[in-house]
């Protein structure tokens, strides 16, 4: 019986779903009707793909959605880990940030649309601001629940040795913090990027695979759209896979699950 842990046992397993849609897809394709348009045969998802990449247009869109995203998630996860640190390590912070923090986090950022509009309009402003608030909650919810669940015996070591609050921080709080810290920038990588996205085909941009996608339903140009999501698809994989893999080298002292 051949083994279903090998690497390309694993890829073939990965493969088998898409392939049976791409199936799928193609027969619905085939009927003709209204079903051409809204299942778009797969040849000519092709020949868009080429002339979007040809043409640089596919390119500079990706480009400038992962700029939004990227500084969205800079802007809004450095100041949710220091908010969420500090939140943890000082009661009186908490006591009166908190319980702002946690009503704010229930509204769902569509909520905030109108007044960023009207407070920042609907530019640059707005995308990133929106992007920022996506990356914000989780990396204050995880870099709080972090160093506030260090082991009290941690901290009590580093008395014994004499460390300074500094030292406690830096050699006791992050190392034993920095698992659940980077789980909330990892979902905080996939909120940036979903609400990147959004947020161009909400606002409207001068470039973005957002924006392009709402110009191209607009103008029902389902082949468009179908090369969009797959390059959405692609480069949100990318991403993803490697923080994964930085994250796994910051950790590379937790023994590895199988």
């Amino acid at each position: 019986m051949a083994r279903l842990d090998t690497p390309a046992a694993r890829i073939l397993l990965g493969l088998a779903v898409p392939v049976l849609i791409l199936l799928w897809w193609q027969v619905q394709s085939a009927q003709g009707g209204a079903r051409a348009l809204a299942f778009v045969p797969l040849q000519d998802v092709g020949t868009t793909l080429v002339a979007q990449l040809a043409g640089g247009f596919l390119l500079n869109d990706a480009l400038a959605t992962l700029s939004r995203a990227v500084t969205g998630l800079l802007l809004g996860g450095v100041a949710g880990t220091t908010l969420g640190v500090a939140m943890a390590m000082s009661r009186p912070l908490d006591r009166v940030v908190g319980p702002l923090y946690h009503a704010v986090r229930q509204v769902p950022l569509l909520g905030w649309l109108p007044l960023i509009g009207l407070w920042v309009g609907n530019g640059d402003e707005a995308k990133l601001l929106i992007v920022s608030l996506a990356a914000f909650y989780p990396t204050v919810l995880n870099s709080y629940e972090g160093v506030r669940t260090v082991e009290r015996r941690y901290v009590e070591v580093a008395d014994l040795f004499g460390f300074s609050a500094a030292q406690q921080f830096a050699h006791v709080l992050l190392p034993a913090a920095l698992p659940l810290i980077l789980t909330g920038v990892t979902q905080a990588l996939a909120f940036a990027w979903i609400a990147t996205i959004g947020t161009e085909m909400l606002f409207g941009a001068h470039a973005g695979l957002g924006a392009t996608m709402g110009v191209a339903q607009a103008q029902q140009r389902m082949d468009i759209i179908l090369v969009v999501i797959l390059a959405a698809a692609t480069l949100g994989f990318t991403l993803n896979h490697l923080f994964a893999r930085l994250r796994r080298h910051l950790l590379r002292w937790q023994p590895a699950i199988n």
